[in-house]
């Protein structure tokens, strides 16, 4: 059976390291940011595009070991 408690640990582990690094790679050179008045649109398409790379690495790692 799966031990409840120790999976949540590792969630909120993996929340608490993805947390970290993401307030690092919020504002990447490519993002798009407008500002007129009182009023900011943010686009982090490069943000996206580096996460996406990051992920796609991981579960390509974890893909081999099932």
């Amino acid at each position: 059976m799966i031990d409840f408690p120790k999976v949540l640990m590792i969630i909120g582990g993996i929340l608490l390291v993805v947390g970290f690094f993401l307030q690092f790679i919020g504002k990447l050179p490519g993002d798009i940011v407008f500002k007129k008045g009182n009023t900011t649109v943010f686009f982090p398409i490069v943000t996206c595009i580096v996460v996406s790379i990051i992920l796609s690495f991981v579960f390509s790692i974890f893909g081999r070991f099932k």
